[in-house]
């Protein structure tokens, strides 16, 4: 007779164990003591049991993820050298980022077009080139992160006006396969709450369902920022996946997964004690494989200030190979499933999450909201507040607001303005804006630094 070995020890009920932590705390009282309630107005507890268990299907990738290095395109030639050599040091995925057409045959030159990932970020809406640029590749691996939608959010303006930004999405989708993004990085990066980011994504997904109908799904993919909150970022890509299958059923759309190409947030990334970076990214990283991401591609420690350079991408793409082959990470998508607390977290941010969406949607929708400022309204005031717990040590980013180090100096190091940029252009909505938490004191000690420079010189 075969027996678990579970069998032979005692069962602990929830009580006993609540009742054993209220006689260590010596008259403490549990509740303020041991709870805490996160920015999405989660309680925490300090342990979770079956009770907590919600059996969630999330739905993630089994086959593991995809190393993905980012490329900036100016010199074509150059540009495809970088993606060359990024795939035979480990990446096995390419980010191409520009602003202005290229000659794409010579981009793609020797890279073999049907096993390469490749994401093309186009900064301009011309879709002949990109439809040009689908039919050469002609391969289901190939994405074009197009968002009309949160390019009014983040600039402003439409890049044309309501309908012939439509008008040229449709003409895209006839002939390319994956040719709409959706960024939750964007509400990362401005300082939304997870709950928000994941309500906001879902209502920005559901115009394109809305304008285009069902037949859009399967075109759709994600972009997601995750930030330092490990257990929450696991469980906010987890929660998506769960919303967005949800949403589906409702045009009766059914077995698609999400695609989610992953990035850590620049939100938390800072100028001084730099090297910190690489241990954020790291756990940010973590966060995104074991959330269940199809493709990552990691930030370079030195991202804010420098230029794109060999040793900050090669290191940046070790950190993913690091986790990928000597971490055994390589497919940990389902690494999560049976947590009691991240399967908790997981169901939590979900419901808050809908809540926020059914709202949004019965108010007239995410595009009438942003147009009315309610969006932009909301994400500014989670951010001054995560601001604020910065400035009151509430929220720590090591070696900026606490433990500095004073003989670290920055000013002589700046290829790249590491601040917000100032638009002085017309818009028909507010711009959202992507920012650091720690700008404002990095400004302080450059300009300290300048200071000391003149009086030294002086």
């Amino acid at each position: 007779m075969e027996t678990s070995l579970f069998d032979e020890f005692e069962k602990t009920s929830i009580a006993a164990w609540k009742n054993k932590i209220q006689v260590d705390l010596k008259g403490a009282d549990y509740n303020d003591t041991l709870l805490w309630k996160s920015k999405e107005n989660i309680i925490v507890k300090p342990f979770y049991s079956h009770e907590d268990r919600v059996n969630l299907n999330t739905d993630a990738p089994k086959k593991g993820f995809n190393i993905c290095q980012t490329i900036f395109v100016d010199d074509v030639t150059i540009a495809n050298s970088l993606a060359l050599d990024a795939l035979k040091r480990g990446a096995n995925s390419i980010q191409f980022k520009a602003n202005t057409k290229f000659d794409y045959q010579k981009l793609l030159q020797n890279l073999n077009l049907k096993s390469v990932k490749l994401y093309f970020e186009i900064s301009f809406l011309d879709e002949d080139f990109i439809i040009e640029i689908s039919n050469y590749i002609n391969s289901e691996n190939t994405f074009f992160q197009i968002d009309i939608i949160g390019n009014l959010a983040e600039t402003g303006n439409w890049y044309y006006n309501l309908n012939e930004d439509f008008n040229r999405i449709e003409k895209i989708k006839k002939h390319a396969k994956n040719c709409i993004s959706v960024s939750l990085g964007l509400y990362e990066n401005c300082g939304a709450t997870i709950t928000q980011q994941l309500a906001y994504t879902l209502a920005h997904a559901n115009e394109y369902l809305q304008k285009f109908g069902s037949e859009i799904a399967n075109k759709i993919h994600f972009c997601f920022s995750v930030g330092s909150n490990y257990f929450f970022e696991i469980a906010k890509l987890r929660a998506f996946r769960i919303l967005w299958s949800a949403v589906l059923k409702e045009y009766d759309v059914h077995n698609l997964k999400a695609h989610i190409f992953t990035k850590p947030s620049s939100r938390n990334k800072t100028l001084y004690d730099y090297n910190v970076n690489l241990l954020r990214t790291t756990s940010e990283c973590m966060s995104a494989i074991l959330g269940g991401s199809d493709s990552i591609a990691n930030l370079s420690y030195d991202s804010i200030y420098h230029k794109s350079n060999e040793f900050g991408e090669r290191i940046s793409r070790n950190q993913l190979l690091v986790l990928q082959q000597e971490s055994n990470f390589k497919e940990a998508q389902n690494f999560a499933d049976g947590s009691y607390y991240i399967e908790s977290i997981t169901n939590q941010l979900a419901e808050n999450a809908l809540t926020l969406f059914k709202q949004i949607e019965q108010s007239g929708g995410f595009l009438k909201q942003l147009k009315n400022g309610v969006i932009q309204k909301k994400i500014k005031e989670s951010a001054k507040k995560e601001e604020n717990d910065f400035l009151e040590k509430e929220l720590i980013l090591l070696g900026t607001n606490f433990q500095q180090n004073k003989k670290d100096l920055m000013l002589q190091n700046l290829e790249l303005y590491p601040f917000v940029k100032q638009r002085n252009i017309k818009t028909l909505i507010s711009p959202l804006t992507r920012n650091r938490i720690s700008e404002p004191l990095e400004k302080k000690r450059l300009e300290d630094e300048k200071g000391n420079t003149l009086t030294e010189n002086g």
